[in-house]
This record gives structure tokens, C-alpha cells and sequence, in this order.
């Protein structure tokens, strides 16, 4: 039964006359004479009598129009929704994100993405950079917002959101807490608060590498832990210091300052998705993020 031939009985039950339903539809006459007959041959009963004079509904006809004006209404409202879905209005975006995320970037765009594609369902998952290249290889994420690998892993394709500078996180009442910047031989021996390097191994060389730089040494791991978040209540709590993203410090935290570091090192946040996997909700989010204004040290962010 086609939908269109369904449409052409509405038109004419609700004119009544077949030259007007035919005038409305912009079809010839005996076309939508035929249609109906059709329709109605498809459906084994008479829908409409027809005579010179007048056209009416049947029993069947008058039964039939409710059903067959939902019919179409449905039908339009499948079109929207795969219209609306294709561009990214409508459907389910799975983001993945590390914790270093929420202090800025998650926050400003969130907002922004419930703003202009209000139907879109948001699943966060919050998790590190390594879960989320294995999440994004095997099709559980759709989109990760993570510190990148170096080098790039095959497959995935990257876009930077932030770059910002690497700082030093101190207990408040600590030595280092009155100097304006700490080079790597000032944590020459300080206990650091570190995440495992199968955690995030290009972030954890990138302090490890700049730890061992001149005057410095490998940093002396007193306590492991994995969200940015916790590392930064570690060492508030005076369990070492630690090298963070300079985003961290916007967290009001009592019980740590943040220092800048001598030559320190650029981090990155980045957003990766598989192109094998790539949905409309996914490319939406990327347009997002694209048009974020500021990274945690005032920079522009790079598309």
C-alpha cells in the first residue's frame, strides 16, 4: 500500500469532490480517479461512492480516514526524526572524557551542545586515556576528549580542543609554595603523587621526561592514583606534589598552590573518534568543540 495514494483518499474525503482534492494535490483528475480505485482494490473495500452529483464516504471510508490521516502524520514525523538525526539534533553521542576535562572544557560545553541540540542523549563516561583509545578502537565511545597519544594511533583521527601549559601542584604550606617558579631540580627528591603509566603513557613521560631534565631526576613515587582531581586532593592532603594541566587550578582547593615551571611543557587535550564509527551526534559535537573559545592558559584553541 503506498503512503501517497493514502494521502490522495485523505484529500478527497476531506474536499468531498474530486476536482477540488485533485486542484489541491496539483495531480489531473482521472489520475487521482485511479489511485483511489487502487487504493481501494488493495484494500479489498469501497472507501467512497461517487456519483455526478456528489461524493461520499463509505462505512468502511469513514473508518478508514482517522487511521489513515495517523498513518501519514507518523510517517511525517519519521522524516523529521531522520532528518533531525542526520544532523545531529536527535540520537545518542557516547562521551568519553579524563578527569582533567571538567575543570574547564566539560563545563562550557555541555551547556552549549544541550543548548543546540536539545534531544540529544548524552551518556559521559568518564575515563582514562588509555580506556578510552581501547573504547574508541572496539566501538564503545563515539567521541574522547583525552590527552593524545604520541605517535598517533592508526585508525582514530585526533582534533586538538586545548593546549596549556604543565604547572606544578604544592601542598600550601610547602617550601617551594614562595617561589614564583620550580625548575626540575627543585623536585630533585620530592615525593610526587603520580598516575601509572599504563594509565596515560604519553602524559605520565611528558612529567616523567621533564622531572629528569637539567638538575633533576626521576621523581620519587610516593603515592599512585589515577583522576586528576584526586591528585590534586593528595597533595593538598601533603601526600607529595605533582605536575598538572594548568586547567586544575581553576578547582578552588584549599591546601594547594599552583607554581609555574621553569621551560615547562605544553599538554594537550584533544578529541578522538574512529571514522568507522563516525555518527551526525558525533560530527555535531565536534562543531561544538570547535568553536570553544579558551584553553586553561588563555591561548586559542586550535580546529
Amino acid at each position: 500500500m503506498e503512503l501517497r495514494r493514502i494521502e490522495y483518499f485523505i484529500a478527497v474525503a476531506e474536499e468531498l469532490h474530486f476536482s477540488r482534492a485533485a486542484e489541491r494535490l496539483g495531480i489531473a483528475q482521472p489520475a487521482l480517479s485511479q489511485q483511489i480505485k487502487r487504493l481501494e482494490t488493495a484494500l479489498g473495500v469501497r472507501l467512497l461512492t461517487r456519483n455526478r452529483r456528489r461524493v461520499a464516504l463509505t462505512a468502511a471510508g469513514a473508518a478508514f480516514l482517522p487511521r489513515a490521516r495517523e498513518t501519514v502524520a507518523s510517517a511525517e514525523r519519521a522524516v523529521r526524526t531522520a532528518r533531525r538525526t542526520a544532523a545531529g539534533e536527535l540520537g545518542r553521542l557516547v562521551l568519553g572524557f579524563v578527569g582533567s576535562a571538567t575543570a574547564e572544557v566539560l563545563p562550557r560545553v555541555l551547556p552549549l551542545l544541550r543548548r543546540d541540540y536539545p534531544e540529544l542523549r548524552l551518556v559521559l563516561k568518564e575515563m582514562t586515556s588509555t580506556e578510552q583509545l581501547t573504547a574508541l578502537g572496539n566501538g564503545e565511545l563515539d567521541l574522547g576528549l583525552l590527552r593524545p597519544p604520541s605517535p598517533p594511533v592508526p585508525g582514530l583521527r585526533a582534533r586538538l580542543v586545548a593546549r596549556e601549559p604543565l604547572l606544578a601542584a604544592l601542598p600550601s604550606g610547602h617550601p617551594l609554595a614562595g617561589r614564583d617558579r620550580v625548575g626540575p631540580g627543585d623536585l630533585r627528591g620530592e615525593p610526587f603523587v603520580l598516575f601509572p603509566r599504563e594509565k596515560g603513557q604519553w602524559l605520565h613521560d611528558l612529567i616523567t621526561d621533564y622531572c629528569r631534565g637539567r638538575g633533576g631526576a626521576h621523581p620519587v613515587v610516593a603515592q599512585e592514583a589515577v583522576m586528576m582531581q584526586t591528585i590534586v586532593a593528595l597533595v593538598a592532603a601533603g601526600t607529595g606534589v605533582s605536575l598538572v594541566p594548568a586547567s586544575q587550578r581553576l578547582i578552588a582547593r584549599p591546601g594547594v598552590v599552583f607554581r609555574s615551571l621553569v621551560a615547562g611543557p605544553m599538554v594537550d587535550l584533544a578529541a578522538m573518534w574512529s571514522p568507522s564509527h563516525e555518527t551526525p551526534a558525533c560530527a555535531a559535537a565536534l562543531g561544538v568543540l570547535s568553536g570553544f573559545p579558551l584553553s586553561g592558559s588563555g591561548r586559542p584553541l586550535l580546529g
